[in-house]
């Protein structure tokens, strides 16, 4: 049986007034955090987001014939073959790049599980703020880009958790740099580690600890 470690973060309003503060026992979400398990999925997110569309000629590639540049001996000059060469400018490569797929998958329950220790790691690192009474309700970037200034953020990345997608949510804040906008399902481990504060919900974090996390596995999802 897990041990009880309670865990908090300060409950704002989106003009940055103070709501009391957001309790809960740690093992709602995580009953520990394995940094191992935090690597390898962030590793994994990162090689899936490599295109390789990378492509580099070999020697029977590249232009010109394969006629011996000079003869063997007598030029005083060191034996010389094709100018297709690879140790010759304007040869080919001896190990020619191909386009190749980088992406690979981990085990559902271990992406899902580490969604829920990133989760945790932000509350006991004191980067979590949760946010009561969010609502936009039309696309302007005024009101996200005030909110974050008035809870302290806005000179730093962040991702915004929300409850589920909104449409005027994703347009009011595109335009402000650093912010990343995630519905609870698309929050994954790479993207609350790789942005330094998370600005979540009340909503949202009420439903995380219910467990409904079901985090993208091939793919980063970032937003801003």
């Amino acid at each position: 049986m897990s041990e009880q470690v309670q865990v908090s973060a300060p409950v704002r309003d989106m003009s940055g007034g103070d709501q009391g503060v957001y309790e809960f026992d740690g093992a709602d979400l995580a009953d520990r955090i394995s940094k191992q398990l935090l690597h390898d999925v962030v590793v994994m997110y990162e090689a899936n987001r490599r295109q390789g569309t990378f492509r580099t000629k070999t020697r029977g590639e590249v232009a010109g014939n394969k006629k011996k540049m000079f003869r063997q001996k007598g030029t005083g000059n060191a034996r010389m073959g094709t100018k297709r060469s690879p140790i010759r400018v304007g040869g080919g490569h001896a190990f020619a790049k191909r386009p190749r797929d980088f992406s690979y998958r981990l085990p559902k329950k271990a992406v899902r599980l580490a969604t829920r220790m990133a989760l945790l790691s932000k509350f006991q690192d004191s980067e979590a703020t949760v946010v009561s009474g969010f609502q936009v309700d039309s696309p302007r970037t005024k009101p996200i880009a005030d909110m974050l200034k008035n809870l302290g953020v806005g000179d730093s990345s962040v991702l915004l958790v929300i409850p589920e997608y909104d449409i005027d949510v994703w347009k009011s804040a595109r335009n402000i740099p650093n912010l990343w906008v995630a519905p609870l399902k698309e929050m994954n481990a790479y993207s609350l580690l790789h942005q330094k504060n998370l600005v979540i919900t009340q909503e949202a974090i009420d439903l995380a600890r219910e467990g409904r996390l079901t985090p993208a596995e091939s793919e980063a999802v970032s937003a801003g």
